[in-house]
């Protein structure tokens, strides 16, 4: 720590800090994950300093930097901090978004766990930004052919095929044969209420 410390004292000045103290800060912020008051230390000095966007290149430190800010309560700069890193691992910063989010919720309702649905439900309302999905959030709803496809066989056939229907109804739609049963099983629920 002292290393880094006086390393990044004599780079404060240069451009790009060196690659030895990236690394050194991304190597830092994984040891120190369960030390709290020496990894606040050290976020404070790599986000104090004029280069700490080449740092947020790191997802080890983006994720120091996270749970810092959720430890203190800072949940709009850990999300403005996610926003605007440059980290390649777009899924760990969407898990990472997320994580906040359900922080959140758990601290607004006093618990030390959220349900699946309570998870889903904030997700919903909390998509990550653009910034992290730049493909954009994946879509799990079918296409309007697949679903006709299965509502016509539900109407005209049956609402519950049995296995090598759903086999076979997979295989023309390119589906898995588990999205088959749990289209049914949904259409089942939906006709009841």
């Amino acid at each position: 720590m002292k290393q880094f410390m006086a390393m990044l004292k004599k780079n404060e000045n240069e451009h790009r800090p060196p690659t030895k103290l990236l690394n050194l800060a991304g190597q830092l912020c994984q040891e120190l994950q369960s030390s709290s008051p020496s990894l606040e230390k050290l976020v404070e000095a790599m986000m104090g300093c004029k280069n700490k966007r080449y740092f947020l290149t790191n997802i080890h430190v983006i994720r120091a930097c996270v749970s810092v800010h959720i430890h203190k309560g800072q949940y709009d700069a850990a999300c403005r901090l996610l926003e605007f890193c440059k980290a390649e691992e777009k899924e760990e910063l969407v898990q990472l978004w997320h994580e906040i989010h359900y922080r959140r919720v758990m601290e607004k309702n006093q618990t030390d766990f959220l349900t699946s649905l309570q998870k889903f439900r904030c997700r919903k309302r909390n998509p990550p930004p653009i910034s992290l999905c730049p493909e954009g959030l994946k879509n799990r709803n079918y296409s309007e052919e697949v679903r006709q496809h299965l509502y016509r066989f539900a109407a005209e056939v049956t609402a519950n095929p049995d296995k090598k229907q759903r086999e076979q109804l997979a295989r023309d739609m390119n589906l898995q044969p588990t999205q088959v049963y749990n289209w049914f099983a949904n259409y089942r629920r939906r006709q009841k209420s």
